[in-house]
């Protein structure tokens, strides 16, 4: 957000598509002058209060779909390729869901690393989710 001439209506057309799209993940950034480019040399750059406002307001409609689209995976049994342990959770694995979805579950990685496990979802997290193996 906040590139030099950003409008007010483009920036709502933004999240417009934010809204139609609901993306399950997305990174966001606030623009900033980059040396050596033309965009910094610009008359109309934005106002970093105009930047951090607009880039809070996106991090959490992003949040809100991120959750939204997690929920619609609790209750259901997913196949999960085990990538590596949780860091944060000693005797948890993490894998992925077909969907690129992040999924910590209990597990041995030594057993499970490079497997697909069947997981049931058992909570929604707003980038990420909770299973039990099956």
């Amino acid at each position: 957000v906040g590139f030099p001439g950003e409008t007010d209506e483009q920036f709502q057309r933004t999240l417009d598509l934010m809204n139609e799209v609901k993306f399950d993940n997305l990174n966001t950034f606030a623009y900033s002058p980059r040396p050596n480019t033309e965009a910094a040399l610009w008359d109309d750059q934005i106002p970093e209060e105009v930047k951090s406002e607009r880039l809070q307001i996106v991090q959490r409609l992003a949040a809100q779909h991120g959750m939204e689209r997690s929920e619609r995976y609790v209750g259901k049994i997913v196949p999960v390729l085990v990538e590596d342990r949780n860091p944060r959770i000693i005797g948890q694995v993490m894998g992925r869901t077909r969907q690129s979805r992040q999924v910590f579950f209990d597990g041995d990685i030594d057993e499970l690393k490079g497997k697909t496990v069947q997981v049931k979802i058992v909570e929604a997290r707003t980038w990420s989710l909770v299973g039990e193996a099956i």
